[in-house]
């Protein structure tokens, strides 16, 4: 439980947007979890994964699928953002790969209860797994952090691993922050976001 940076990645791609998932069984039933594909497998308690991507574009006349950057210092066009979720026996790791950013710059990454849009604050609040935990419900144990420092090459990797899952349809985007998360979650402004329909 908690989060582990490392720095990974490759160079930024071209303009656009591509979600997949990964059969790890053979597959009992298909669910269609918004930028993914969620395949739900027997034998191995339900265990599935899912995988979003895009490259960013500004706000304004995005295609469906983009990620949109609100910050191109921090986060310029056709840098590429990448998440993957592991859901198995009601537990989860999610991951984080981004390219293509400001080198050396420390970001907060969290995953929000509601999808992106042109506005940043309309990707809503943290999720929260329990939003009256005690003594203070923005922590790493209760949110999905993900923060990262970019290397030389502006690539940078983190993982979150959790002994819960999302609840269905509360959990739909990952924002990228202006700086590394603080007490109380506070990371700054939203510099960029990801729409992924995350699975339960």
């Amino acid at each position: 439980m908690g989060v582990r940076n490392t720095g990974n990645g490759a160079g930024r791609g071209w303009f656009g947007r591509r979600a997949a998932a990964r059969v790890l069984a053979p597959a009992m039933a298909v669910v269609l979890a918004g930028t993914g594909v969620a395949h739900a497998l027997g034998g191995v308690e339900s265990a599935h994964w899912l995988r979003a991507w895009g490259y960013a574009v500004p706000p304004g006349h995005p295609a469906p699928g983009d990620a949109l950057t609100y910050d191109e210092e921090l986060v310029p066009a056709g840098a590429r953002i990448q998440v993957v979720q592991r859901v198995s026996g009601g537990a989860m790791t999610v991951e984080l790969e981004v390219r293509g950013v400001l080198p050396g710059h420390a970001f907060g990454a969290h995953v929000h209860q509601l999808p992106c849009g042109d506005d940043p604050a309309d990707s809503g609040p943290h999720y929260q797994h329990d939003p009256a935990a005690e003594p203070e419900p923005a922590n790493p144990h209760n949110e999905v952090w993900l923060d990262f420092t970019a290397d030389s090459a502006g690539r940078g990797t983190a993982l979150s691993r959790q002994p819960w899952v999302f609840r269905p349809g509360e959990a739909n985007s990952l924002v990228i922050h202006e700086h590394a998360t603080g007490h109380g979650g506070d990371a700054g402004g939203r510099v960029a976001c990801l729409t992924v329909g995350f699975t339960d």
